[in-house]
């Protein structure tokens, strides 16, 4: 009896899937009506031309679905799951408060702006990869002081992104 109840009990997942195709997999799920979650973060990516913002998956080649293990093995058959992950041979809960942590974090992350002060990291053109210090912000032109080569340039918003840096 108490077997039974706990196949019946939904639980959160994790699926791996093929490389880069988490939005497609979810797409898939949700077309069989599969609760499921994508976290995703925004993120410069540059081209040749230009530098555009783009949601990427937090963490690549992973998604998280809610359903009973019985369901689980059915996923199986959706084109673009590879599999589920495993812990000491059964498939690896996530648990609720850990996927609230993860929706919090991305929460606040999204929330961040560049501040006076922060560290900026210049995305294209001649000074690609080169950090500084914003100085100034005025609409969408961002100053920046890059001390490593003792100048002072003018930005586009859009062509910067955050330094993330970790307190030790």
């Amino acid at each position: 009896m108490l077997q039974q109840v706990e196949e019946k009990r939904e639980e959160w997942y994790a699926l791996y899937t093929s490389p880069r195709a988490e939005k497609r997999v979810q797409e898939r799920l949700m077309a069989f009506g599969i609760e499921n979650w994508l976290p995703l973060h925004r993120c410069p990516r540059t081209w040749s031309d230009r530098v555009k913002m783009v949601d990427m998956p937090l963490f690549p080649s992973y998604i998280f679905v809610r359903c009973t293990e019985a369901k689980l093995a059915e996923l199986y058959r959706i084109y673009g799951v590879v599999r589920a992950i495993y812990f000491e041979g059964h498939p690896a809960i996530v648990y609720r408060n850990e996927i609230d942590a993860i929706k919090e974090f991305l929460q606040i992350a999204s929330c961040k702006q560049l501040l006076l002060n922060d560290e900026a990291e210049i995305l294209c053109g001649p000074l690609k990869h080169v950090t500084g210090k914003v100085q100034k912000i005025k609409g969408q032109v961002v100053r920046l002081c890059l001390d490593q080569l003792g100048i002072t340039v003018s930005v586009k918003l859009s062509e910067i992104a955050p330094t993330v840096r970790f307190p030790k």
